[in-house]
């Protein structure tokens, strides 16, 4: 287990078994270089991608038409702080949560 701990720091040892100067550097700059790419593939394209479904879902009108991510199809009558108020039919009307209206993500780039 010491040994795949010290290939993996890049330091050696040296005679008395103490891994030689440097190696606590490497490994900090591994590290880092890793959480780098971490952040840079994953979590920021991630990010962009949420921040721009929210703001489609901020651009939805009054008479849009939107389908919810259960699948109910509607058309906005009243646009509220947080919440639509949708008509499924002629005379029924449901309120839902913005977050509750399906955002096509192919078209969301």
């Amino acid at each position: 287990m010491n040994h795949l701990f010290l290939l993996m720091a890049g330091g050696q040892q040296g005679a008395n078994g103490q891994a030689q100067g440097g190696s606590g550097w490497t490994m900090l700059i591994f590290f880092v270089a890793i959480i780098l790419v971490f952040w840079l593939f994953m979590i920021r394209p991630q990010q962009k991608k949420q921040k721009k479904i929210q703001e489609a879902r901020e651009a939805l009108r009054k008479g849009d038409e939107v389908i919810t991510i259960g699948g109910i199809h509607g058309k906005i009558v009243d646009v509220r702080e947080k919440t639509f108020v949708i008509a499924v039919e002629d005379n029924t009307h449901i309120e839902i949560e913005k977050a509750a209206v399906a955002i096509d993500e192919n078209s969301v780039k």
